[in-house]
């Protein structure tokens, strides 16, 4: 294997991968930080082969592909140990040994650009009941909404599938979805919904779904509870609002802190705690650069003197960021309460190191390795799960090197 430097410093495989089974076709990098292609090839097939060993500051890992694919957007895992995947390009696999088997009964997205199928999860009592939830664009070339469908799974197949809820303002597709998902203690769910891009003051204005995170209960009613329920200027859903384009979610369950990290414009990506009735801000303040002009984005980079939550934490040099964990230090021991944070155009995985709600220390993981990173998980047993987009990607595990 030949190993070159790349982007940013990083070391980069130009060798041969050994690989088993089918490698899907190319999605190559592009030049917006979340860009993607309309379509993805065929489906994954068997591969389970390590393909680096890398010492870090205080873990040696093993880095394993578990199965090619081209666009995978998230992963959640089933109770029998098979992995969901879904993929941007519309379809959702169930992953076994190797092998993406495709799930019928996913309502078909519009594929353009950043729009496809997005996040999925498993409901809490999934045991019960086989709910699947799924984010997706829902539209067509004159315009596309962020939705929340769900399903049964049976097998490989999806029954009483159901729209959830969907933003409320139909936006020109292919940009700023946000789209994660996350369940909270109380059986609700938050839902990360981007700008939209086009109109980024959007995100500031009350009526309207884009730039917040909604919370809803499973069924995509309103909970009763909810920061601005009473107000007839805000939508009910709305749980936080002020961001541009949330791509990683996480709960804390030792503090039940919610950690989110979310897209800037040029400079600007940023790492929140999430809380409800809060203002983050976008886009009047703002610690980011126009891409045209190179001048501050927004009003102010003073969050508070406009009465808004500032970033806990500023990514740069840009991350542009998707996917976000939290280590329970099952395998990783000294990785303990840490963040996890994927990187698109970055490339890499960012440790990030928190004590009492701020970040303390960084250390960068498999930069350049394996290309961009869309999804992070930790998995049930401990190990870490990356969904990787490009001709050379997938779904990869990291372990400890025993």
């Amino acid at each position: 294997m030949v190993i070159e430097r790349g982007w940013y410093g990083a070391r980069r495989w130009v060798g041969a991968l050994v690989l088993c089974g089918w490698l899907a076709g190319g999605c190559g990098g592009a030049p917006d930080a979340d860009a993607a292609t309309d379509q993805g090839s065929e489906l994954p097939g068997t591969s389970d082969v390590v393909i680096e060993e890398r010492s870090t500051e205080y873990v040696t890992i093993r880095v394993t592909r578990m199965v090619s694919m081209d666009d995978p957007w998230a992963i959640a895992f089933l109770p029998d140990g098979d992995l969901l995947v879904t993929r941007r390009s519309g379809a959702m696999v169930r992953v076994r040994d190797g092998e993406g088997i495709p799930v019928e009964g996913v309502p078909s997205p519009h594929v353009q650009n950043q729009g496809g199928l997005l996040d999925v999860a498993l409901h809490p009592d999934f045991e019960d009941g086989g709910w699947v939830y799924w984010t997706w664009s829902r539209g067509d070339s004159e315009g596309t909404v962020p939705a929340l469908s769900r399903g049964r799974l049976e097998g490989t197949t999806l029954s009483d599938v159901e729209l959830v809820f969907e933003s409320n303002t139909r936006t020109s597709p292919g940009r700023h979805y946000g789209s994660r998902i996350l369940f909270l203690p109380d059986g609700t769910l938050l839902m990360t919904i981007g700008d939209r891009g086009a109109q980024p003051a959007r995100a500031q204005e009350p009526s309207d779904h884009s730039g917040t995170v909604v919370r809803l209960n499973d069924d995509g009613s309103v909970p009763p509870d909810n920061p601005f329920i009473g107000d007839d200027a805000v939508q009910p859903e709305i749980w936080s609002m002020g961001h541009r384009n949330i791509q990683g979610i996480v709960r804390d369950p030792e503090t039940g802190a919610i950690w989110a990290t979310e897209h800037g414009p040029r400079g600007g990506d940023e790492l929140n705690l999430l809380a409800p009735g809060r203002n983050y801000g976008w886009p009047i303040a703002s610690l980011g650069r126009d891409y045209r002009t190179q001048e501050a984005f927004g009003q102010t980079r003073d969050f508070e003197a406009v009465g808004m939550t500032p970033p806990v934490w500023e990514f740069l040099p840009t991350l542009a960021p998707s996917g976000l964990a939290r280590v329970s230090g099952e395998r990783f021991g000294p990785w303990e309460g840490d963040l996890l944070a994927g990187g698109l155009r970055a490339e890499r995985i960012l440790r990030l190191v928190v004590e009492n709600e701020r970040v303390v220390h960084i250390e960068e993981l498999l930069a350049g390795d394996l290309g961009r990173i869309r999804d992070v998980r930790e998995g049930p047993g401990g190990s870490i799960f990356v969904a990787v987009e490009g001709d050379e990607g997938g779904i990869f595990r990291i372990d400890p090197e025993d």
